[in-house]
């Protein structure tokens, strides 16, 4: 009596992503690398001595605000495109935008607030750090503007959609990422300033 083998292929689906999401997210955990190694060389170069004491100025309170309602207008205008409600799609970019526009400029007083507390690039390495910390995330932060600047001059073009949400899901994905970035470096600085 002979068995009969039965071979059953079984196909699974492979794991994809668009080229250009994968490159987002490699590009998103280098700059995670990078912050981390910064703050670690904040945390080792505190204990060292030689740190000077100072309080945040209260605009990072505000800037912080600011971030969060942006991505909270991004999230609406996000949910608004998978609805094909186009206008509130709309709103929500612009006001996204002018949010972006808002926390940049409140980095420029943030930075201005420094200074008149005596704080500068030079100096104390508690000021270097602060510094190098808000200037790459504004400079990320410029980029995610620009980036959702380029999202909504599609939306006028009728190219975000239910049908098309593959540079609205990385503009959020991206925007979503610097303001949790920004919570983090703003916690952190809190607590070890």
């Amino acid at each position: 009596m002979e068995k009969e083998l039965k071979y059953v292929d079984l196909v699974e689906q492979p794991i994809s992503m668009h080229p250009k999401k994968f490159a987002l997210w490699l590009f998103m955990v280098t700059v995670v690398m990078i912050f981390a190694a910064l703050t670690s060389a904040y945390i080792v170069r505190q204990a060292e001595g030689n740190w000077l004491d100072y309080n945040l100025p209260s605009i990072f309170w505000v800037t912080s605000g600011i971030v969060v309602l942006s991505s909270v207008f991004l999230q609406w205008a996000y949910y608004s495109a998978k609805k094909d409600n186009i206008t509130n799609l709309r709103i929500g970019m612009v006001a996204s935008v002018v949010l972006g526009v808002a926390f940049l400029v409140g980095q420029w007083y943030s930075w201005v607030a420094l200074v008149d507390i005596e704080v500068f690039f030079v100096g104390n390495p508690a000021g270097s750090f602060l510094y190098v910390f808000t200037g790459l995330h504004a400079l990320h932060l410029i980029s995610g503007v620009i980036f959702l600047i380029i999202v909504l001059i599609s939306t006028f073009r009728y190219k975000v959609h239910s049908q098309s949400m593959n540079t609205m899901e990385m503009a959020t994905t991206y925007w979503h990422f610097l303001g949790g970035l920004w919570i983090y470096l703003f916690m952190f600085l809190l607590l070890n300033h």
